[in-house]
């Protein structure tokens, strides 16, 4: 009796094609959840993805092992762009007239992000939590800005980086329930004048006085809102480490010294 006849082994795929095309996939689904997140933000379903980028939703799970984990590396992405943006702009001329101009444009650019929106206002409840190290990049990009703009009188000596990071998450709310007849920006710009110095300004209060946590959260940075380590003796630490802790010194001397 005659011997069927194996099919022949397919040739196995070279290790670094392998990794072509693991990084091609990854590219193609990572421009796809960019599309729908910013078009649909977080209610997008797994499989819409997937079908837009042109594989399987098993390949999308070998590379992002939730939706989350995939909306928050669209998210992160868009978050490092910004701050490219600040980086570059912290050496122009005019820097009052460049931080009012970016503050403005990331408001314009996150409104049209539903992504970030969603990002955004999820953060604000505690049920997402953006990368450490990418919000605090963006913080610290953004205080360049702020602080250039602020040595040559373009704004309030008060204001602090803080200050600054509240208004546009509240520029961008504000910007997102505008009503049918309001123009795009109008409201932004009315929160930028509130950053001028002049005449007949609200004074600020006072940062919180020094041996207290200014979040007012235990276990939770004064300054970044990251974690900070227990501590084992004495009083309970308020920074996240001295990076920190140097920043929130200086704030308080600015403060001050806007006060005197």
């Amino acid at each position: 009796m005659a011997q069927r006849r194996q099919p022949p082994t397919p040739p196995a795929v070279p290790a670094p094609r392998r990794r072509a095309d693991a990084r091609r996939n990854r590219a193609l689904v990572l421009e796809a959840a960019r599309s729908a997140f910013e078009e649909a933000g977080l209610a997008v379903p797994l499989g819409a993805i997937a079908r837009r980028a042109g594989v399987g939703a098993g390949t999308v799970y070998r590379h992002f092992p939730s939706k989350e984990a995939l909306f928050r590396a669209t998210v992160v992405d868009r978050i490092r762009l910004f701050t490219d943006t600040a980086r570059e702009l912290a050496d122009a001329a005019d820097p009052g007239a460049v931080f009012f101009r970016y503050l403005a444009s990331v408001v314009r650019l996150s409104a049209r992000n539903k992504a970030l929106c969603d990002a955004l206002e999820a953060s604000a409840e505690g049920r997402f939590e953006p990368t450490p190290g990418v919000e605090r990049d963006f913080r610290e990009a953004l205080e360049v800005l702020l602080t250039r703009a602020q040595k040559v009188g373009a704004v309030r000596k008060d204001v602090l980086i803080g200050d600054v990071m509240t208004l546009l998450v509240g520029c961008l709310s504000m910007e997102l329930r505008r009503g049918p007849d309001g123009q795009p920006g109008r409201i932004t710009a009315l929160v930028c004048d509130s950053l001028r110095p002049g005449r007949g300004v609200t004074k600020l209060p006072s940062p919180t006085p020094p041996g207290r946590n200014e979040t007012g959260i235990a276990g939770v940075c004064a300054v970044c809102g990251g974690p900070v380590p227990a501590a084992r003796t004495g009083r309970p630490a308020r920074y996240c480490g001295g990076a920190c802790r140097q920043r929130a010194h200086r704030e308080r001397a600015r403060a001050r010294s806007a006060e005197a």
